[in-house]
């Protein structure tokens, strides 16, 4: 795998990634076409008036040689004129009235206004490269990952082992079990940082991928220093691995590429947004289509790790299915897939209720989060006097609800000092349903 990490950039990996994407310095190396990038400067121009040199490879992502070639191109086609020098300092450019006619006329094909795109051919070998599926968790790796997290050691090995498999994972369990929050905590496995194009060019059609909302950007200020001409390319961006979770508002549109007819812009799906990173499928059969309508969706992209996306038309676009993707649910398996889809999955983990012991390390956990001091006394009344009583099971989400809801009468009636069974007692009889009062 060809990656940096967030807090250092080995040589080896770097100039394997300078390799693969190097910094372009003709038009041909930026693997589109002249009239293409011409006609996005065209845009570029029409948006702001008059650039320079300067604000032209800031807005582009392209360095000054190749820019200074499509701006030779234009020139020579009257689509743009050189306007003088902005205080003495660089040449500004601005469009003709030809070249006015243009933008429009390339507006009305594309509303795409941003950095150049990357070519598609070289983000599906991009997306090979950073392989998520590298195989190297370790046993140790899951026990840093989860540290101060309480969960059995032979769940958390059966995690590190579906992590390593390439395969498909399915979390299941009552509600409240952990699924959500075991599984979010996952992508802290991948320390290493990848690269991720703003947008690819799929022939002429140009799909946005860096999302900021799933992208969290690293070593912004050493790409800066990186000369214009060297390095890696700029139209990537030093991000952390994605990890991407959706529930019951996820429908089938999502899951491929959608255009926007206003706009006229196309946006990537969620799981190619996910890409070399985690997607996590969360309250699975809750969504708005029919749960074996959803899983079929995956059936091609897990069986041969690749993904066929459709831009209308008739046009498909075929790139690398390079995730690790996590199914949660609260509902049982076999009432949301027959066992012939659940077998390509092949990892099934059941999450379950806490023992007692387990119960009390989260219960402390919490009451130190919180800053309340904890007694046995207490925490023995609830799992007797509450739990026990009423046959409850021990959930983990419990122990933060509960305690916060008897700091929460704390305070609305001035009161401090260590919580009392009253306390817990009535933040019992709120948090769970009465029955009795229905009847």
């Amino acid at each position: 795998m060809y990656a940096i990490t967030d807090s250092d950039a080995y040589p080896s990996e770097r100039e394997a990634v300078q390799r693969l994407a190097p910094q372009p310095r003709t038009i041909g190396e930026t693997g589109l076409a002249e009239n293409f990038l011409g006609d996005l400067v065209c845009k570029h121009l029409h948006d702001a008036g008059v650039l320079d040199m300067s604000r032209l490879v800031e807005r582009l992502a392209l360095t000054g040689a190749v820019l200074e070639e499509i701006l030779a191109f234009l020139r020579k086609d009257g689509r743009i004129e050189v306007l003088g020098q902005a205080g003495g300092q660089a040449l500004r450019y601005g469009l003709t009235e030809r070249g006015r006619g243009s933008a429009r006329d390339a507006l009305s094909r594309s509303g795409y206004l941003g950095a150049a795109p990357f070519p598609v051919s070289a983000y599906r070998s991009l997306l090979k490269v950073q392989t998520i599926h590298h195989g190297r968790i370790t046993a140790r790796d899951m026990h840093a990952a989860f540290h101060g997290v309480v969960l059995a050691d032979s769940m958390l090995d059966q995690l590190g082992v579906a992590m390593n498999s390439g395969r498909a994972i399915m979390i299941y369990g009552p509600a409240g079990t952990g699924k959500t929050y075991i599984s979010s905590r996952l992508i802290r496995l991948f320390a290493e940082a990848i690269w991720v194009p703003y947008a690819i060019a799929v022939n002429e059609s140009v799909i946005e991928i860096y999302d900021p909302q799933v992208h969290q950007r690293l070593d912004e200020g050493e790409q800066n220093k990186l000369l214009l001409d060297q390095g890696i390319d700029r139209r990537l961006l030093c991000c952390k691995r994605p990890i991407v979770i959706t529930g019951g508002e996820l429908s089938m549109e999502q899951l491929d590429i959608r255009y926007d007819p206003f706009s006229r812009l196309y946006q990537a799906p969620l799981q190619l947004k996910a890409s070399n990173g985690v997607f996590i499928i969360d309250d699975m059969g809750r969504q708005r289509m029919a749960p074996a309508e959803l899983l079929n969706r995956w059936i091609v992209p897990m069986e041969e790790k690749r993904d066929f996306l459709n831009l209308g038309g008739g046009r498909h676009c075929e790139l690398p299915f390079d995730l690790i993707l996590v199914f949660s649910t609260n509902l049982n398996p076999l009432e949301l897939a027959d066992e012939a889809f659940l077998r390509r999955i092949g990892y099934k983990l059941n999450f379950t209720y806490l023992h007692p012991e387990e119960f009390e390390r989260i219960w402390r956990q919490e009451t130190e989060r919180l800053g309340i001091v904890y007694d046995p006394v207490l925490l023995r009344y609830v799992l007797q006097g509450l739990y026990e009583e009423q046959g409850m099971p021990l959930v983990p989400c419990h122990p933060r609800d509960l305690l916060g809801m008897a700091q929460d009468r704390q305070r609305y009636l001035g009161e401090s000092g260590p919580l009392s069974p009253r306390d817990l007692e009535w933040a019992w009889h709120n948090y769970f349903v009465q029955l009795e009062s229905l009847g």
